[in-house]
């Protein structure tokens, strides 16, 4: 109790834009909302991208992403509800269910696919793709499922419900630490009528998703479906000491709140590749053809 009270008394963030996200499809078909594209990738650093997917129509997911490589970058897929099959090319392996996450460091290169291993029923979750600093684009790739149960959680004095995927929140490690994006990931349930707050350090560029209700930072409301990028300390008026969030909810709502250290460093993307020079991504499209990826 004595965090949030402590929270409360800093600065808080507000609202510096809102995004609508694009309808699109990817893999083999698969109907999504891409929320954070290539055109936010620097005001963002160092998320490159985040999809959100949620249907009951099997057409619409069925399909699935099957066999595609990755480079230079770290994909963290979080289930809301549904089961997705992961296989790649280092011989990982595992089944992804509701409530669960799937981090996987692509590194120096890996093939995989998500597979829905369900033909009908509600499929819903996340993909958000997490930029690796230059030092650490060729490190051997890495994977890990952490099932519902194993994602930390609290709860605060007024109701809200906070799962903690990676980084630190009122005083509760999540599943992931990263030493030098420091991304926070957090699943945030805030029932009608209550308020949440949690640290922001002042060095991470910062958004929500509200995926449930509608939640109000700032003064200012965010709906459903909508990302909220959230204002940097000394922009906007706020002062450097802007170093939390504040949100409340008048209906029960859900949403996604990510932070992260940005890198600061040439981003080059040519579709699942990201690094930092034009050369690098043609060694890479070399590399995959060649069958160089692990």
């Amino acid at each position: 109790m004595n965090n949030i009270a402590t929270v409360v008394q800093h600065q808080t963030r507000g609202i510096e834009h809102i995004v609508e996200g694009v309808a699109t499809s990817d893999g083999a078909g698969v109907k999504l909302t891409r929320v954070l594209s290539g055109k936010l990738q620097q005001r963002l650093d160092p998320f490159l991208m985040l999809d959100a997917f949620a249907s009951d129509n099997p057409d619409d997911y069925i399909a699935g992403f099957p066999d595609h490589p990755h480079r230079g970058f770290e994909t963290v897929t979080y289930m809301l509800a549904g089961h997705m099959r992961h296989r790649d090319s280092a011989g990982h392996e595992g089944l992804l269910e509701g409530g669960g996450v799937q981090w996987m460091t692509a590194g120096r290169g890996v093939i995989h696919s998500e597979i829905p291993e369900q033909v009908d029923g509600l499929m819903e979750g996340f993909q958000l793709w997490l930029n690796l600093p230059s030092q650490r684009k060729m490190i051997e790739p890495w994977y890990r499922d952490f099932p519902g149960a194993a994602i930390p959680e609290y709860v605060t004095p007024q109701g809200a419900k906070v799962r903690v995927i990676a980084g630190s929140s009122n005083g509760v490690a999540g599943a992931v630490a990263r030493e030098i994006t420091e991304p926070l990931y957090l699943d945030i349930h805030v029932p009608a009528g209550a308020e949440f707050s949690t640290a922001l350090p002042d060095t991470h560029n910062a958004f929500i998703y509200v995926y449930r209700g509608t939640v109000t930072v700032d003064g200012v409301q965010v709906a459903a479906r909508r990302m909220a990028i959230l204002s940097n300390p000394g922009s906007l008026g706020n002062a450097p000491g802007a170093n939390s969030v504040t949100l409340s909810a008048q209906e029960d709502a859900r949403l996604i709140l990510v932070a992260g250290k940005p890198l600061n460093e040439p981003i080059v993307q040519y579709g699942p590749f990201v690094m930092n020079t034009q050369q690098q991504i043609h060694q890479a499209l070399n590399d995959y053809n060649n069958g160089h990826f692990a």
